[in-house]
């Protein structure tokens, strides 16, 4: 039986085309509308030509584009725009799904395999969302007996904890989410919570395998995070403050990973060891307790502690640089902004524009940026390097690595430290400034 294949009709398709059209006006006009003013009247509006702006005159860009650009300007230095897109958790997250893309080719290369390919034209690129979408649409899974309200609640806290870390960051100067005086401390408070939610969800998940990976997370992160704050107590007794900002300020002639060379090896090694990556993976430990205390996760929840893990690392490798890298500092390399734009606005031909509210961004803070994202990137890449050449070690091995070897290796830097600071050599009046 032979079935005949619709036939395509040019006035369907611009019925359906209008038809379309007009739900999205109708829903805009509806719900969008009355959200962006919601969202105006708590922005802090632009002065322009010694008018305040309001809100309803905000939708005037569209007959009067000289607006467009403060408005934006506006947006873009609020806390709402800090924490959701710049330098927060969009900007962390975008980096972060980067990082998953770029770390399955790497391995792929150094073992001499393609990795992903098939989707995408170029080098499997949209692997990432072909992941995404399936990981959205597969089932969620619970355990029969599992504590559910903890297991539904760990996945969010995962993320939730890592985006706190995040939002301590400092990407270029002025630019960070929250930037408290005590900004070191926060960041110790903060990962101390990521032992207790793993074996939370460990346990809640009722399984003996989650329970193991949990209580090894558990060991292994508490082992390895009191050399951590070691081995950063080097760079503060040298800077004289606990803020990030002001650390990365420091490093605008020398970087403090010149004067503190043990400290970066140990705290390096202690982030491979909080990030459970090889060859400290024994929390996920495939090869002996399946997936550990992930094992029972799986759909979007398993997928958010994914998303979690890598905003981590993404955080780990920012930490790095602002400590030992120098931070955002680095020669000038983005171009000036030409004056006539910026003062005199934009000619072409007889007609002169002049903008309110360029540039977006001042040259200091693209400039930094762009150091800043070059070094952390290259940290990461030295992150992911060891999955794809070490092996794991036991886990007598590992704690005897964190709680001996690494804990007196922090104490050695420290000296140090006390060393050229009443040496004169560094600290304020020293030699070096």
């Amino acid at each position: 039986m032979s079935t005949i294949a619709p036939q395509f009709r040019l006035s369907r398709f611009v019925a359906s085309l209008f038809d379309i059209i007009f739900w999205v006006i109708l829903i805009f006009s509806l719900v969008g509308l009355p959200i962006v003013f919601i969202v105006l009247f708590y922005i802090k509006m632009p002065v322009i030509n010694g008018q305040m702006l309001t809100p309803y005159l905000a939708l005037t860009w569209m007959a009067d584009p000289s607006r467009t650009l403060p408005i934006i300007k506006t947006l873009i230095h609020t806390t709402f725009f800090h924490v959701l897109a710049f330098p927060g958790f969009g900007f962390a997250a975008l980096l972060a799904a980067a990082t998953i893309f770029v770390e399955r080719k790497f391995l792929a290369k150094i073992q001499l395999r393609v990795g992903p390919l098939y989707c995408g034209k170029v080098e499997g690129i949209l692997q990432l969302m072909g992941d995404g979408l399936k990981l959205i649409s597969k089932e969620i899974i619970i355990p029969a007996k599992a504590d559910k309200p903890i297991f539904w609640v760990g996945p969010l806290l995962f993320v939730g904890t890592a985006g706190a870390f995040v939002s301590l960051i400092p990407v270029a100067r002025g630019w960070v989410v929250a930037n408290p005086a005590v900004g070191l401390l926060a960041v110790f408070a903060t990962i101390g919570f990521f032992p207790i939610i793993s074996v939370l969800t460990a346990w809640a998940a009722n399984n003996k395998w989650t329970f193991i990976g949990g209580l090894r997370a558990l060991h292994q992160m508490i082992a390895f995070e009191i050399p951590l704050i070691l081995s950063l107590l080097s760079i503060v007794i040298m800077t004289g403050t606990l803020n990030l900002s002001q650390i990365a300020e420091s490093q605008q002639h020398y970087w403090w990973i010149v004067f503190a060379p043990i400290s970066a090896i140990v705290f390096f090694i202690c982030i491979l060891a909080e990030l459970e990556r090889i060859p400290f993976d024994l929390p996920e430990a495939e090869s002996e307790i399946v997936a550990g205390w992930l094992t029972e996760f799986s759909g979007m929840m398993y997928g958010l502690i994914q998303l979690g893990t890598y905003l981590k690392l993404y955080a780990f490798a920012g930490l790095f640089t602002v400590l030992f890298l120098g931070g955002w500092n680095g020669p000038m390399v983005w171009p000036p902004f030409p004056a006539d734009i910026v003062t005199q606005g934009i000619t072409i031909g007889p007609i002169t524009a002049k903008i309110a509210g360029l540039p977006l961004f001042d040259q200091d803070m693209l400039n930094g940026t762009l150091w800043f994202v070059i070094k952390t990137v290259g940290v990461i890449l030295l992150i992911l390097l060891p999955r794809g050449v070490f092996p794991r070690i036991r886990i007598d091995m590992l704690l005897h690595t964190g709680w001996y070897k690494l804990i007196g290796l922090a104490f050695i830097n420290i000296f140090i430290a006390l060393g050229l600071l009443y040496a004169g050599i560094l600290g304020p009046g020293g030699l070096i400034q």
